[in-house]
């Protein structure tokens, strides 16, 4: 019987600090996880259109999805039993979803499958402007509340998932990377963890 290798997500709205986790946890625990990065980034920095409107936020919610799910694929047949550590998840496209009917239907999916995928999600807070919002990521394109905004709305997307931990905007930025990180190690010290 083959191990299903345990999933853990990053997420949050913009600028929550996901993409630094990902990079710092990856150095702790460098033989016991598998990053794998964020399909919108890969998309949208390698010229997949971002243009306004229902149409083509639709399609890149799509396209999104698909990408996150190969991507997954991919870092699991390379995972040689470490777990994967991912930036976002596929329940996230839910909360950026502007198109008529339900975004898992739209995507040959449930919401309960997708949500079963994961084992763990962390969820990060995205700071106020006066926090430190940080906007030279030239792939933001979000205002720190509209960001906080969206953080709510995948709040509520990935609502009902039995293993959320919420890890709130801090005053240091390295505190909240900290507290993170430490949940990471928990769970990889959990029993049966990958």
């Amino acid at each position: 019987m083959t191990r299903q290798i345990r999933r853990i997500v990053l997420t949050g709205g913009p600028g929550a600090g996901k993409t630094a986790v990902q990079q710092v946890a990856q150095h702790a625990f460098p033989d016991r996880l598998v990053t794998v990065p964020e399909s919108a980034t890969i998309l949208f920095s390698g010229g997949f259109p971002r243009l306004a409107g229902t149409p083509a936020r639709c399609a890149s919610q799509r396209a999104i999805f698909h990408v996150q799910r190969e991507l997954e694929r991919l870092h699991e047949s390379i995972a040689n039993g470490c777990a994967l550590l991912c930036d976002r998840g596929t329940v996230d496209g839910a909360a950026y979803w502007a198109g008529r009917g339900d975004f898992f239907e739209q995507v040959g999916t449930t919401r309960e499958d997708e949500i079963a995928r994961y084992h763990t999600v962390i969820q990060l807070a995205v700071p106020s402007e006066r926090e430190g919002y940080d906007t030279r990521n030239p792939t933001r394109i979000e205002t720190a509340r509209e960001a906080q905004s969206i953080g709510e709305r995948i709040r509520l997307a990935w609502e009902g998932h039995p293993r959320v931990f919420r890890i709130h905007a801090a005053q240091s930025f390295w505190a909240k990377v900290q507290e993170a990180v430490t949940r990471i190690g928990e769970v990889l010290d959990e029993p049966d963890a990958a």
